[in-house]
């Protein structure tokens, strides 16, 4: 299948690996990398600009198909070392990176002047034309349904992709509630040149995560989400666990004196336990509503095929016979 973003960043499919902190390493995205879509190493999941510069060689050892990293911009006073990771990212002969959180105005110069495609993780279509202001090449527009951080204005797809098709005149891909062939499709009717998954790449069998998690998330269902950090303007959308439960029992306790520091324990620091060790109790930890559709565990490699069979299904055969 042949879009815009297949083009753009050289790829066989249009199916992108999001970046998923402790989850983003090389063999995750080596795996879909070699599967036809884009794999991505997650930057900051990487202690120092050194191991990340480790990561991505480790990636290259792996494939020799286009991957991207992920760079999260993060509003915190001791902030990553920016400058270095993305020094390592280029040093690496990395094509492709994947921005996301804060806008990455300050870095755009340095990934151009090298040549490499950067696509912005975007919660609005007013987010996603400053994106494309500043100079990215595509985005990546996610729905109120999405794992992780939905933004603050709760617009699910079926109305943001249409919107961000009006709008924008760089590619995009959906995500949020991207899962199969169906989600491809019907994304790609609304506008999007693609689709980037999150929840659904952590259940495969390259995961680099523990097998429990992925079994939490074939158990799962759509109702099985929460809403957290809604009263900080920080909403995150997480899978829930009675850590979870605690902490919004905190947010309805303070309501609107709520402090971050009043819920670190449910929040900060609590991946590795979760995704390597698999304490399933451990905290908050992104999910999507997605979770719904996820029934098995493949290799990156079957589920990548089966979604493009399912596609290429649907777009042949059930929508050309509905109009015939």
């Amino acid at each position: 299948m042949k879009t815009e973003i297949t083009e753009l960043f050289g790829i066989q499919h249009p199916i992108i690996q999001g970046g998923m902190h402790y989850v983003g390493f090389a063999e995750m995205a080596a795996a879909v990398s070699n599967a036809g879509g884009l794999g991505t190493i997650t930057a900051l999941t990487q202690k120092t600009p050194e191991d990340l510069a480790n990561e991505i060689a480790r990636c290259k050892n792996m494939t020799d198909k286009p991957f991207a990293v992920n760079i999260t911009f993060l509003p915190t006073v001791n902030a990553p070392d920016y400058p270095a990771i993305v020094k390592a990212v280029i040093d690496g002969g990395v094509r492709v990176v994947e921005t996301a959180g804060r806008n990455p105005a300050q870095v755009m110069p340095y990934l151009k002047d090298a040549g490499i495609k950067v696509i912005h993780k975007c919660t609005s279509v007013r987010h996603s034309l400053k994106a494309q202001e500043i100079g990215c090449d595509a985005v990546s527009v996610d729905g109120f349904e999405c794992g992780g951080h939905p933004g603050e204005d709760d617009v699910p797809n079926m109305i943001l992709l249409p919107r961000a098709a009006d709008e924008l005149e760089i590619p995009f891909v959906a995500s949020g509630g991207q899962a199969d062939g169906r989600s491809l499709v019907a994304s790609m009717a609304m506008g999007a040149s693609g689709m980037n998954m999150g929840t659904r790449f952590i259940a495969t069998e390259e995961a680099p995560v523990h097998q429990n998690v992925k079994d939490a998330i074939v158990a799962a269902t759509e109702l099985d989400t929460r809403l957290v950090m809604r009263p900080l303007r920080n909403t995150e959308r997480v899978m829930t666990n009675d850590a979870v439960q605690k902490l919004l029992e905190k947010e309805r306790e303070l309501g609107h004196k709520l402090q971050f520091e009043d819920i670190i324990e449910q929040v900060a620091g609590v991946y590795p336990r979760i995704m390597k060790d698999g304490d399933m109790e451990a905290g908050a930890w992104s999910c999507g509503m997605v979770v719904g559709l996820i029934n098995d565990i493949p290799t990156c490699q079957e589920l990548i095929d089966r979604i493009m069979d399912e596609a290429n299904e649907i777009i042949t055969s059930r929508l050309v016979g509905a109009v015939a």
